[in-house]
């Protein structure tokens, strides 16, 4: 098995997801190639596979790394057994270059509430509620009704949003 302790620059392709381990994250990393302004336009970018088991790049990777984001990931790389597969990396070190442009959607607004996200959508009066780490709260039937529903949340939880 051909590895090699590398430093890759990419875009990650889609939103870090857990490992199969526990405490581990895994992401694919769009690689261009270093000479992308010489090759052909239709030559195509390597898929890097990359995990991590250090538990300050998985909380990095599962809360702040969204598709999009510029990342030069420093660690060892396996080069893929056959052709067509993915080279595997485990990442031992994360540095974000650039982030991605967020994504506005048309007639709709994400606010913060605390430890409250909520969704605003011109088309209805019911604003769903989210905790900021994702877990549902539930629909207020209005904007009025929020600091409610995050009231009643918060007693039935003991306040951990």
């Amino acid at each position: 098995m051909d590895t090699k302790h590398c430093a890759v620059d990419g875009w990650v392709d889609a939103i870090p997801v857990p490992g199969l381990r526990s405490g581990t994250a895994t992401f694919d990393l769009i690689v261009r190639p270093v000479d992308a302004d010489t090759v052909a336009e239709d030559a195509p970018d390597t898929v890097v596979s990359c995990t991590s088991g250090d538990p300050r790049i998985v909380h990095e990777l599962l809360n702040g790394i969204q598709p999009g984001d510029l990342l030069r990931v420093t660690g060892t790389l396996v080069q893929p057994q056959a052709p067509g597969e993915d080279a595997r990396l485990t990442v031992g070190a994360l540095e974000v270059l650039d982030t991605a442009l967020i994504t506005v959607l048309g007639e709709m607004v994400l606010d913060r509430y605390g430890d409250y996200i909520v969704i605003f959508d011109a088309d209805t009066d019911q604003v769903p509620v989210f905790t900021a780490n994702g877990q549902w709260v539930g629909l207020a039937d209005n904007p009025d009704a929020i600091a409610t529903l995050i009231d009643i949340h918060e007693r039935v939880h003991g306040g951990d949003a």
